[in-house]
């Protein structure tokens, strides 16, 4: 059995390092972000070209302008 036990924290590893913790965090919800955003884009312009009588290239259209205008707002 050890003979001494530690006094401090009971976390005994290594410093944590914050900065690199919150780049990795901003990193995570940046990709989550636009993420939804393009998911989001495909389905609306989904129900646009199957649902109306758009089409392929209209939906298309929709989808890059719904993609323009989410990356406008969100950044």
């Amino acid at each position: 059995m050890a003979d001494k036990q530690p006094e401090g924290p009971a976390e005994t590893g290594a410093e944590m390092d914050y900065v690199e913790h919150e780049r990795t965090y901003n990193l995570f919800l940046t990709i989550s972000k636009y993420t939804c955003l393009i998911v989001a884009a495909t389905l609306i312009a989904m129900a646009f070209g199957f649902f109306t009588a758009a089409g392929f290239i209209s939906s298309t259209i929709l989808f890059i302008l719904i993609c323009a205008l989410g990356v406008w707002i969100l950044r």
